[in-house]
């Protein structure tokens, strides 16, 4: 598993590191940027990823989550990996319709690993863990496809956290 979690990590960076000047969602300043789109919306890196991911969900997992935004083509691909139903994080409840944060199935007491693709501060993953907490929904782990550094906020919020690939933001 090493070596192919490996493979998939260098895959995954080739795919997708960009080189230049970037700004971060951090705020900060870098020579490299790993664009998302560019390994999610391929169907051969995108369908290793989901199983990997698979591999590091907990057992007892009966839900996944995403935030709103890239991570949806992610949480879809590990759901249909898995059989597990979805749930979809709005930044804010929608002012109309249903009005909700939690959309898709969340039901109270649901075992949920959230998913996020590239993370850097946390801020969004932890935002759209409240918002899962909020709704009465036990978030298990966390599981990033690429660590910038979000990882580390995350678990000091408290979360179990779980990442693909672990990259410095000057990676």
């Amino acid at each position: 598993m090493a070596d192919h979690g490996n493979d998939l990590v260098r895959r995954l960076v080739e795919a997708s590191e960009l080189r230049g000047d970037f700004v971060l969602s951090s705020g900060k300043r870098s020579a490299v940027y790993f664009d998302k789109f560019l390994f999610l919306t391929r169907p051969d890196l995108l369908r290793e990823l989901a199983q990997e991911i698979t591999r590091l969900l907990p057992p007892g997992t009966d839900h996944l989550a995403a935030p709103e935004g890239a991570a949806t083509l992610l949480v879809a691909a590990v759901s249909l990996e898995t059989g597990l139903p979805v749930a979809v994080v709005r930044k804010e409840p929608k002012a109309y319709g249903t009005m909700e944060q939690v959309e898709g199935h969340a039901p109270a007491g649901a075992r949920t690993v959230l998913l996020e693709d590239v993370s850097t501060t946390g801020r969004q993953v932890a935002a759209a863990a409240a918002a899962l907490e909020a709704a009465g929904i036990d978030v298990i782990r966390i599981v990033l496809a690429i660590d910038r550094g979000g990882g580390d906020r995350l678990r000091a919020a408290g979360y179990d956290v779980a990442a693909v690939a672990v990259l410095t933001p000057t990676d």
